[in-house]
């Protein structure tokens, strides 16, 4: 079984990590199957890729990897022998155990990941139980009425859940309405109690700048008095800021909730009251978390329908728009019937790979060079979207990134070698509390000063020696993307199919889209993406 795994190794299938963690557990264990060392391989492999374990029924008698491989694949044991080969390992045990692998119900984890598992699904069973006692069913009623009277029936059913209960959960796609349907839900609980200490918080930066510049559009038109107004909070804030010490807060509200993994979803549910209101917002068909946890798409599946509620109607964009088509038929597999959409809709555009790629995106993004406001810079590149598949490789970000500023060089709109150079937009990637810099925040530099907008908007200066980890961000991934919102989205598929290149990678870059969407690629590449859903497996929504 070694030398297998190994041959898997040599094709990149296990990674190096992978290989480690084995040597690791051998050590350990006094006694060593088959079974045993192809089931801590397997852990490591799929916990690395997103898995919070790995689902032996699933995987059971059939070959691994699925695909086609240049060496020998490995055929998984029956699932019975599997079962007894590990229960044989003194390093495995059972739920309750503390062992370094954990079998729960064929499932197979890592220790840790066990154990976030158990710990959130009983913070979210606990709260799903409690009932509010405090609750004023009259001024409740009336909030309802005069706040939802021209919004779908789910919209209110969603407020009416967040109120009664300490958990809920609002899926939606773009434009279906959870921000305003938020700011609403806090004015009924606002109504209720006046006191109450409300936190706003998303992922990354990028998610928390787009969730206040929201709500700062939807006040003006809410139904509610001034005074109830000026208690809605304003600033939102990174998860990881506002949980950087625990805080007394009544209700907790997070936005893009499908981009947060098992481990900081179970310590977010730890250190909050019990007695809090927990709000997650989201759109379960995105990606999920680049770490491991399928949290979201988990607590979805539940049965429990009090307090999840999902938005499907569509208030952004009109029945024919090509855009809303084009994410719906990707969503439900419709291959061929998008790529249909792409060639026949007035605000969708398909361009083969070899279409002068970097010529054309560079033309979009020249105006920006003539800009002498860091403002007006900063608000052409928030219009425009180039989103990549990949990060490395040949059409990944990275590569995107380099050939457009070789191509602005030669075009003479960049006059420097230095890096500080006129109009380069900068992605923030490490969190920086002290100068209020946060992953995920866009800027740009001009005359040798880096410029970011603040929680309000108004425009920051930096000595670029001071800023954080960053990179430049012509393109980005569409992993990065989540949370932002573009007028108009250039996708950059890959050359070559990938395992990363999924149905819900292409759902969350065209869903960035207000009014366009133009996509790079290589059709049988897309069809293919479209037919690929990505795979994790989980325990938590058996727990819940």
């Amino acid at each position: 079984m070694l030398s297998k795994i190994n041959n898997l190794r040599d094709q990149n299938i296990f990674s190096d990590l992978d290989i480690q963690f084995l040597k690791f557990i051998i050590d350990l264990s006094n006694e060593t199957n088959d079974g045993l060392l192809l089931g801590a391989a397997l852990t490591s492999h799929f916990t690395s890729n997103g898995s919070s374990c790995v689902d032996l029924s699933q995987l059971a008698e059939q070959y691994f990897p699925l695909e086609s491989v240049e060496t020998e694949r490995i055929l998984c044991p029956n699932l019975l022998t599997w079962e007894q080969q590990l229960k044989n390992c003194s390093i495995v045990g059972q739920a309750g155990d503390y062992k370094p692998l954990i079998l729960d119900k064929m499932r197979l984890y890592l220790h840790r990941y066990w154990s976030y598992e158990q710990q959130l699904a009983a913070q979210i069973s606990s709260r799903r139980t409690m009932q509010r006692t405090d609750i004023n069913h009259a001024l409740l009623e009336n909030g309802l009425l005069r706040l939802f009277s021209k919004a779908s029936e789910e919209q209110k059913q969603a407020a009416q859940a967040a109120v009664l209960h300490n958990f809920c959960l609002i899926s939606g796609g773009p434009g279906t309405g959870k921000t305003s349907t938020i700011v609403k839900i806090l004015t009924l609980l606002l109504e209720q109690n006046p006191q109450l200490n409300i936190a706003l918080a998303a992922p990354t930066g990028k998610a928390t700048v787009r969730l206040q510049e929201t709500i700062r559009e939807i006040l003006p038109e809410l139904a509610c008095s001034s005074e109830i107004k000026d208690l809605i909070p304003k600033e939102s804030y990174t998860i990881h800021r506002l949980f950087a010490k625990q805080l007394a807060y009544d209700v907790i509200v997070i936005d893009e909730a499908s981009m947060i993994d098992l481990a900081l979803m179970a310590k977010i549910t730890k250190n909050i009251s019990k007695s809090a209101r927990l709000i997650l917002l989201g759109d379960k068909d995105q990606l999920a978390s680049v770490a491991t946890g399928t949290v979201l798409a988990d607590l979805c599946h539940t049965e429990n329908s009090k307090d999840t509620v999902y938005l499907n109607k569509n208030y952004r964009f009109k029945k024919n728009s090509g855009i809303w088509q084009l994410a719906q038929t990707i969503k439900q597999g419709e291959a061929n019937k998008a790529l249909e959409l792409l060639d026949s809709k007035p605000d969708l555009k398909w361009y083969d790979l070899d279409s002068n790629l970097i010529e054309q995106i560079s033309n979009i993004f020249s105006p920006c060079f003539l800009e002498s406001v860091p403002a007006k810079i900063l608000e052409n590149y928030n219009k425009i979207g180039i989103l990549c598949a990949n990060r490395r490789g040949l059409y990944g970000m990275e590569f995107i990134n380099q050939q457009l500023e070789e191509e602005f060089r030669r075009k003479g709109l960049i006059a420097t070698t230095s890096h500080w150079y006129n109009a380069r937009p900068i992605m923030i990637t490490h969190n920086d509390y002290r100068l209020k810099l946060f992953n995920g925040d866009m800027g740009t530099i001009l005359n040798n000063n880096a410029f970011f907008p603040d929680a309000t908007g108004e425009i920051r200066a930096f000595s670029p020696n001071c800023l954080p980890k960053h990179e430049t961000a012509y393109a980005m991934t569409i992993h990065k993307s989540q949370g932002s919102e573009f007028e108009q989205v250039f996708i950059v598929l890959p050359d070559k199919l990938s395992p990363l290149l999924t149905r819900e990678l292409l759902y969350t870059g065209i869903s960035r889209a207000r009014s366009h969407v133009s996509i790079w690629g290589n059709k049988d590449i897309f069809l293919e993406a479209i037919s690929q859903q990505s795979c994790r497996f989980s325990g938590l929504g058996d727990l819940i």
